[in-house]
């Protein structure tokens, strides 16, 4: 069987295509009738994989599209696309040439393909994406406010602080009622929330920012979240280990926790009083404080078990 590795690069008007080592390049609008265009023809393909970088919502239909049409796909960080362009010397940047770099991603790397967010993990997330925008217009707006002399000014700044409060308020009982919509999140929900240190919001953005939380082992899903120490050696020269990369949103809500729980969790604040006491840094301490609470939650999601103090770990 030959194999067919298929780059797509989507922009707000294109979605242009490239087939390797075929050498063959496509180009449709990005609009339904393109994107039914394309899908057809990968059919006729018969791709080995489909490799797109996540653009922060425009690949979103054309995903949807591929995935009901049973097509194998990857939606890929763009961090490891450039990291791979820069690796290869390739320095000019086009559409068609960015979709032909992505078919030779696909072919090199071979990124295995995962199963996305079904239509109501993907509203849920972005429930609390906007959350998060309305969180930081509050904060920029307070700060506004102690800054602003004119009374009209500050007037203004009062009446749109008390709008953003009402409309976080509205959003936080849709989230609430988006979870209990669903079995599953609920149980989910519940058992999250049954640990001391995870709050409600830190248990909404898990379930939707992170779907794989309890099907990965341990060391996926630190290196998925990117709470994973890393090597920086190189001959001689042993660097400090350092985290980077993963998911910032669901770092973030897991930090808030963490510094709750090494205060009211026994198991954590233990294990943090152990690493502070060893001579570790705070920000280390808490950064694998993070990674441990996380691999708990991780295990009680795998085993669908309420929290009793060490669940087994994998």
């Amino acid at each position: 069987m030959n194999e067919c590795w298929v780059g797509v690069d989507v922009s707000k008007a294109r979605l242009d295509v490239f087939l390797h080592p075929q050498a063959q390049a496509l180009s449709f609008a990005n609009t339904a009738e393109g994107i039914e265009q394309l899908t057809q023809c990968l059919r006729q393909a018969e791709p080995t994989l489909i490799v797109m970088e996540a653009t922060g919502g425009l690949e979103r239909t054309l995903v949807a599209q591929l995935m009901v049409a049973r097509l194998p796909l990857a939606v890929v960080n763009p961090r490891q696309v450039r990291a791979f362009s820069k690796a290869l010397g390739q320095l000019a940047k086009t559409d068609l040439l960015d979709a032909r770099l992505l078919a030779i991603f696909a072919a090199t790397m071979r990124p295995k393909p995962r199963p996305l967010a079904d239509e109501a993990a993907q509203a849920l997330a972005d429930q609390l994406a906007r959350r998060r925008q309305l969180v930081e217009m509050l904060v920029m707006e307070k700060n506004r406010l102690k800054q602003a002399a004119d009374a009209p000014v500050r007037k203004d700044i009062q009446e749109h602080i008390q709008w953003l409060q009402q409309r976080l308020s509205a959003g936080e009982i849709g989230l609430r009622q988006a979870v209990e919509s669903s079995e599953v999140w609920q149980a989910k929900h519940e058992l999250l929330t049954a640990v001391q240190g995870v709050g409600e919001i830190t248990a909404l953005t898990l379930i939707g920012g992170l779907p794989e939380l309890g099907q990965l082992n341990r060391k996926q899903i630190a290196g998925l979240v990117g709470v994973a120490p890393y090597n920086r050696d190189s001959g001689r020269q042993r660097g400090k280990r350092a985290i980077w990369g993963g998911r910032a949103e669901i770092r973030a809500a897991l930090y808030m926790a963490t510094l709750s729980a090494v205060r009211f969790n026994p198991t954590l604040r233990v294990f943090h009083q152990r690493l502070r006491a060893a001579g570790k840094a705070k920000k280390v301490a808490l950064v694998a404080c993070m990674r441990k609470l996380l691999t708990i939650l991780n295990a009680m999601l795998r085993d669908g078990q309420p929290w009793v103090g060490e669940p087994k770990i994998a």
